[in-house]
């Protein structure tokens, strides 16, 4: 694939970082697809701003890659969808999953693209959504198709390919995101349990004399996942399957699973143990 030709990406779907890559894209010359069928107004603007056109279906599967960035509770039914439009073309779309899912959830997606005769490549992103002057988040790709993408480069992803199979990049993807949410998912229930006991003083003095660069993560990392805990639900519940049912570990992912619900069910709620996390954070880079 060359950038002599505007290239033909399609994302599915446009919320914060599927509008946010496609920005990106747009930027640097490529024209980018959606589907806004049923979306609601705010939807419908972001995909806007971001340059996205909406398509109907058959569009959509004309397009040179099709991204998948989708909360990984709907990556499977996307993939099923996307097979049935693309079975039907001489010519495929490479299909690219990024979604938090682990191996072998993965694994039967690309069992379902491959059913279409479609290339298909695994990706983990891993970073925050990118902003205009920002480099974004790095694209981990792998798979024997990875290197046919390797063109997003020029359209400004930070691609990086995994010497490995399909799988490789969600494996990595769900490693990296045990140990990084995993570790906001302990800072934030041992938070609120110091608080309640009211030991929270006692608790951040002691990091900032023995783990300043744990405190400081805290005071970024726990008002930031309050707005994301309903979203890492489904992620904690894929990582426990990466370990596997067997494996000691998994029922801990198991847990944070149910603490992020919690926390999605106390932020829409009266929001007592969201208060008790931001003071926290609030307070955490100051001397106690």
């Amino acid at each position: 694939m060359s950038k002599t030709i505007a290239m033909t990406i399609a994302i599915l779907a446009p919320g914060a970082m599927g509008s946010a890559v496609a920005r990106r894209l747009s930027e640097h010359g490529a024209r980018v697809l959606t589907s806004l069928k049923g979306r609601s107004e705010a939807t419908l603007k972001r995909a806007a701003d971001a340059g996205m056109v909406g398509a109907e279906d058959d569009a959509i599967a004309a397009a040179d890659i099709i991204l998948s960035i989708v909360p990984p509770g709907e990556a499977i039914a996307l993939a099923e969808r996307l097979a049935a439009l693309i079975v039907r073309r001489d010519k495929k779309p490479v299909v690219v999953d990024c979604n938090a899912v682990n191996v072998d959830t993965v694994l039967r997606i690309g069992d379902i693209i491959g059913s279409a005769q479609a290339p298909f490549v695994d990706a983990g992103i891993i970073g925050f959504p990118p902003q205009p002057g920002g480099k974004g988040p790095a694209f981990y790709m792998s798979g024997e198709h990875a290197k046919d993408v390797a063109v997003l480069k020029e359209y400004g992803l930070d691609v990086r390919i995994v010497d490995g199979p399909v799988g490789a990049a969600s494996a990595l993807k769900m490693s990296y995101a045990g140990i990084n949410k995993g570790l906001a998912g302990i800072g934030s229930a041992m938070v609120v349990a110091a608080t309640r006991a009211g030991a929270a003083d006692a608790l951040r003095a002691e990091l900032a004399l023995s783990q300043p660069a744990m405190l400081a993560k805290l005071e970024t990392a726990l008002p930031d996942m309050i707005p994301k805990a309903y979203r890492w639900v489904a992620e904690m519940r894929e990582i426990a399957g990466f370990l596997g049912p067997d494996h000691p570990a998994s029922q801990v992912y198991e847990g944070f699973a149910r603490w992020f619900e919690h926390l999605a069910e106390d932020a829409n709620g009266d929001g007592a143990d969201a208060a008790l996390l931001r003071a926290f954070a609030a307070n955490a880079g100051k001397k106690s």
